[in-house]
């Protein structure tokens, strides 16, 4: 029986492409050429999708000094939407795919159904935020309604999903200090955007929250 053969970035490979430790391997969801207008997009115009479904999955990061191996939250089959900067893109078998680590990965979804709010979750200490809208007020006394985005002010919005929160060195699982429906302050530039259903939330760490009301 002949073996099966792969091609990874143009070469030849006959072992299977196995992720490693807390790696995630994911084929890329396809480039919009086309808004829904109907409007062809060329170039740079085009949206490269930070979004996929998992492949495979490595067995999850082990703990250097207890061994303790943190579960992976995430298997084959899973779409995922993951930060615009994270990951190694390569070519697999003629398609386009990327590995990345898991806590690069912003919110999972059921890959068949498409991601909704329903069926979107974040991961570990992870919490998705409707980013509020504040007043800002111009020199001239003009006010402007303005997102709160990456702004040089605090940022504000409202918990809209939590995730079961982050397993300590021991491998004791610390619950999240947020609930869905609290509204938090969290730092400037710490939140990733990701767009669900047409709107855009914020996807930051519990460690990002200063405060809760």
């Amino acid at each position: 029986m002949m073996q099966e053969t792969n091609m990874l970035d143009g070469k030849e490979i006959e072992n299977p492409f196995t992720p490693m430790g807390n790696m995630v391997f994911l084929k890329k969801s396809d480039i919009i050429d086309q808004t829904d207008g109907g409007i062809i997009l060329t170039g740079k115009a085009k949206i490269d999708k930070t979004e996929g479904e998992v492949i495979a999955t490595g067995p999850g990061r082990a703990n250097s000094e207890t061994g303790f191996q943190y579960p992976m939250q995430i298997k084959a089959g899973d779409g995922v939407v993951y930060g615009k900067f994270s990951g190694e893109d390569l070519t697999y078998n003629g398609a386009k795919h990327t590995i990345l680590r898991d806590s690069d990965i912003l919110v999972k979804f059921p890959f068949e159904e498409g991601l909704t709010m329903d069926n979107a979750e974040v991961l570990d200490d992870n919490v998705l935020v409707k980013v509020v809208e504040v007043q800002q007020e111009e020199s001239g006394g003009i006010l402007i309604a303005k997102t709160v985005k990456k702004t040089s002010t605090s940022s504000i919005g409202e918990v809209i999903k939590v995730g079961a929160g982050r397993f300590a060195f021991n491998g004791v699982l610390m619950e999240m200090d947020v609930s869905v429906g609290d509204m938090v302050k969290y730092r400037d530039f710490s939140a990733q955007e990701v767009e669900i259903e047409k709107e855009n939330f914020a996807v930051l760490k519990m460690t990002d929250i200063l405060a809760k009301f």
